[in-house]
């Protein structure tokens, strides 16, 4: 019993923030060492500028699932409200009319002829209530709507991590495109000088070497395109806006976004995930609400209910009081008042109590697999926060290497080009400093360190989101401290 209130009272302790100074930081601006004009879109093709702030914001309002998990919401304040006015008699006003003709019996068992009517216009207050149920009912009910709005939340937050890493995807992508339209535009260069080389400077198979590294290159900013293009409907999707449109991040590719303080040891992120996740909070919910369900069932034996019922006609709990008139045959005359009440308290025993009994055992069961099930979400929780940990230490470790990586590719391209129109005598022989060969593999190395740093620029973004979504918090409050140019 410590243990399950330790867990009741666990989301109520204070938790200190763990979010970084947020900002927008650039170790390595791609545009200093691959210079290249930012890709359009083809000539006719719509483009929808955004950036991560306004995505943000429009994950908390645009997704599908976002607003079906606030129906779920209005659906449980509802059943709240309703078990709050079990207290409050069921009204009925009409009226009602009776006829009778034929046989009857009366008290003595004598069947007499009888031939009457009557009729009543009233109203009738009816109320058939288990005090057990009015006390818990409501509590275990308010217990399922927090559930309900945790769990709205925590698809809020699973969406909103989603279109973040969407919206990455396409950064991820248009970066590579761009890299990949200048390194084009670098490789034909090459192709032109390979192929002005004086005679005996280089064999033609070289000029064959750079026009083909040169299809490939076309070919890798073709594929780059196609998963701007894929990426960019995706993100559309989840956003709800028109599948047409290209969507083209207004911020630079190369920027990253730090969420997570680095002073924080995994062991400070899982206590904090404990602390904040929704999941947790909706399933400590449920705990309790089982908890009042048993309560409920434990004293239903105990704790009378409330009968009072309307019975001036039949069948009884419709019109208490009213007019009421009749008279033998089909007529109708000397109407009157007429108020007639039924008020019971009684204590039930289902099946002479063993159907009580087996209401116990369900409800404690209930109770103890909602624990379990609370205690298998914990651990699952601490994984995830530890996975999302080392990702995040990794992207960072990437970033670091390829960034500089980078520059040190591109600054190697410029010396291979520029060695193309050097030369040196080896004895009676001229030859050049840089063969065009080594010129090609430049240009790979080149792409490849590109599509390397924009893939760690991402990754690192991503895993920033992974691991603020995997602590707890809600994304949609970055909206107010996201840098919105």
């Amino acid at each position: 019993m410590r243990l399950l209130l330790a867990i009741l009272t666990l989301g109520a302790m204070y938790s200190p923030p763990l979010i970084a100074q947020t900002r927008y930081s650039a170790p390595i601006q791609v545009g200093d060492p691959l210079p290249a004009p930012p890709p359009r879109p083809a000539e006719g093709q719509r483009v929808y500028p955004i950036n991560l702030a306004t995505a943000m914001h429009l994950a908390g309002v645009r997704p599908i699932d976002v607003q079906l998990a606030s129906k779920q919401v209005e659906v449980g304040l509802a059943q709240y409200e309703k078990s709050k006015a079990v207290w409050l008699p069921t009204v009925h006003v009409g009226g009602d009319y009776f006829h009778h003709e034929g046989s009857v019996q009366n008290f003595e068992g004598v069947i007499l002829r009888a031939n009457r009517t009557s009729a009543m216009v009233g109203a009738g207050a009816n109320l058939s209530v288990s005090v057990s149920d009015s006390i818990f009912a409501p509590l275990a009910a308010k217990q399922d709507l927090k559930a309900r709005e945790a769990i709205a939340r925590a698809f809020g937050n699973d969406v909103a991590l989603a279109i973040a890493e969407a919206y990455f995807a396409v950064q991820q992508a248009r970066g590579e495109y761009a890299g990949a339209l200048t390194i084009v535009a670098e490789t034909e260069e090459l192709v032109r000088k390979t192929e002005l080389l004086a005679e005996g400077l280089a064999p033609p198979v070289e000029a064959t070497r750079a026009r083909v590294e040169l299809a490939r290159r076309k070919q890798a900013a073709a594929t780059a395109k196609a998963r701007w293009r894929n990426a960019s409907a995706e993100l559309a999707r989840l956003l709800r806006l028109d599948p047409a449109v290209i969507i083209e991040p207004t911020e630079p590719p190369a920027l990253t976004v730090p969420l997570i303080d680095s002073k924080y040891t995994v062991d400070d992120l899982v206590v904090q995930a404990l602390l904040n996740r929704p999941e947790l909070e909706a399933h400590r919910a449920v705990v309790k609400a089982n908890l009042e369900r048993l309560r409920q069932e434990k004293l239903r034996p105990l704790i009378p209910s409330l009968l009072v019922r309307s019975v001036s006609t039949n069948p009884s709990g419709t019109l208490g009081f009213g007019t009421f008139g009749g008279g033998a045959g089909n007529r109708l005359g000397n109407y009157s008042s007429r108020f007639d009440y039924d008020a019971q308290l009684v204590w039930e025993f289902r099946n002479l109590g063993f159907g009580n009994r087996a209401n116990i055992l369900e409800r404690k069961a209930e109770l103890d697999s909602a624990t379990l099930e609370l205690y298998r979400l914990q651990d699952r929780i601490a994984s995830e926060v530890v996975k999302a940990f080392a990702d995040a230490n990794a992207a960072a470790e990437r970033l670091k290497e390829a960034g500089p990586a980078l520059l040190e590719a591109a600054d190697s391209y410029k010396k291979n080009v520029a060695g193309l129109s050097q030369t040196r005598r080896v004895g009676n022989f001229l030859t050049l400093i840089v063969r065009p060969a080594e010129a090609v593999a430049a240009v790979q190395a080149l792409a490849q360190a590109n599509d390397d740093y924009m893939a760690a620029v991402a990754d690192y973004n991503r895993a920033q989101f992974r691991l603020y979504r995997a602590i707890g918090y809600a994304p949609q409050p970055l909206v107010e401290i996201l840098p919105s140019r």
